[in-house]
């Protein structure tokens, strides 16, 4: 645990030097803690640290505020934090402390929170720009006011505000955007802790259980395996259920007959994981389950093997949409030639979402998909989901009755590498018959 800790600091501080680079001489960029969020009354939701702050600082706990000032002269971290307090940690638990954080957290200087106010002003002042999230926490909005404003107020004595603030999310976004070999690693782990559980649900599924039951088996291989949270609000669909996107209420009873469909993946150690897969409760896919479910797998396949530095992000999506598009004309559910239909967006009767997103620290990561105007190119280094899905609502009248409240996903994590991708999530069954030959061993 202390080296993972000791990896998490010095990956921060990695993070700070790169981010310094981009940041303009004379500036000061400026990052706020998370807050801790009521669930009702006097308690908490577990506390989790905001993604752009520990990114840069590597440090858990509320109530600090982070500083980066570059000078020509040379660059400063500073830290504001809780101070010790026996009585507090007694109840909440250990705090580090500023003493103890400078060398920790590979810093400068750190001061406690409470002295926020009083020390900003002379930090900042001498700034020609500050960059922090503009317009995205008004408490920080309301200070940087402040202690501006504090600096505009003397400056005949020799104070010099800032002129210029910038918005800092952008440049630490892009950052994000790629991973590095100690990022993917934690991914990775992230990634085996999912398909594990993935598993372990499938092995799991009987006539008579809920929903809830296997979600308790996710968040039991996540938990005994150090990940100690879902990275989202896990989805377990089973039926008609697997039509609705995000559902997440997960407490209707599994039958035989139908799919489940799980969406779900582990944090771990700040890195998310994000698989779905699609299962019969019986271990068997009808014949019409079994031809939807085919084409879902057959355009995933397609847009993973598309993935490789330089193809226009939304390519993998419009080759999903393709073969989709011809699946459905071919089980006749949209008739007409394929390209009018693409054209006319026939096929959101059935998929209606975009095929990834970006993975990382947030499930849906930070990073821009445009450059300028244009889809940006895949690199070397991103990390995007490729889900595909066909969803028969269960109202649909416009198709025979054995196909609707039929909904499939197939979702897996892929990392871009120099000479193609690397998919990260590998290790859950996927084709048909992988899934039905696992779920032939349950007991």
């Amino acid at each position: 645990m202390k080296a993972d800790t000791e990896l998490r600091f010095a990956q921060a501080k990695k993070h700070r030097q790169a981010l310094f680079k981009k940041l303009k001489n004379n500036s000061v960029a400026l990052l706020s803690a998370a807050t801790l969020k009521t669930r009702s009354h006097d308690t908490e939701y577990s506390y989790r640290q905001h993604s752009d702050f520990y990114y840069l600082s590597g440090f858990v706990e509320d109530q600090a505020m982070l500083a980066l000032i570059k000078r020509p002269a040379g660059n400063k971290v500073v830290l504001f934090c809780q101070p010790k307090d026996k009585t507090k940690e007694i109840w909440s638990g250990i705090l580090t402390g500023p003493d103890a954080a400078v060398g920790q957290l590979h810093i400068d200087e750190a001061w406690p929170i409470g002295e926020l106010d009083q020390r900003m002003p002379a930090l900042i002042d001498g700034s020609e720009r500050v960059y922090y999230s503009i317009g995205q926490d008004a408490a920080l909005d309301t200070r940087v006011s402040m202690w501006v404003n504090d600096l505009r107020a003397r400056t005949r004595q020799g104070a010099r505000a800032p002129v210029q603030f910038e918005m800092l999310d952008p440049l630490v976004h892009e950052m994000r955007l790629f991973k590095d070999a100690a990022e993917v690693k934690l991914m990775q782990k992230a990634a085996d802790i999912s398909a594990r559980a993935h598993c372990r649900a499938m092995l799991a599924a009987r006539d008579g259980l809920y929903e809830y039951h296997l979600e308790a088996e996710l968040q039991h291989e996540f938990i005994s395996s150090g990940a100690r949270f879902p990275a989202y609000n896990s989805i377990v669909a089973a039926g008609a259920n697997a039509c609705i996107l995000h559902y997440i209420e997960n407490n209707k009873p599994l039958r035989d007959g139908d799919l489940v469909l799980i969406d779900a993946g582990c944090e771990y150690e700040y890195y998310a994981a994000d698989i779905t897969r699609t299962f019969p409760v019986s271990g068997k896919f009808s014949k019409e389950q079994k031809a939807l479910y085919d084409i879902v797998l057959k355009a995933q396949l397609k847009a993973i093997d598309a993935i490789k530095p330089g193809v226009a992000w939304d390519e993998p999506h419009n080759i999903t949409v393709r073969v989709i598009t011809e699946g459905l004309v071919e089980l006749g559910l949209l008739k007409g030639n394929v390209k009018k239909l693409i054209a006319d967006g026939a096929y959101r009767d059935f998929y209606m979402h975009r095929a990834g997103h970006w993975l990382g620290i947030d499930v849906h990561d930070a990073g821009s998909y445009l450059k300028g105007d244009k889809w940006r190119p895949y690199e070397a280094g991103m990390v995007t989901t490729i889900e595909p899905g066909i969803y028969v609502s269960p109202d649909n009248k416009k198709v025979a009755k054995k196909w609707r409240g039929i909904g499939i996903r197939i979702e897996d994590d892929v990392l871009v590498t120099r000479n193609g991708n690397r998919v990260l999530t590998h290790a859950v069954p996927k084709t048909t018959k992988e899934i039905e030959a696992l779920m032939a061993g349950r007991q």
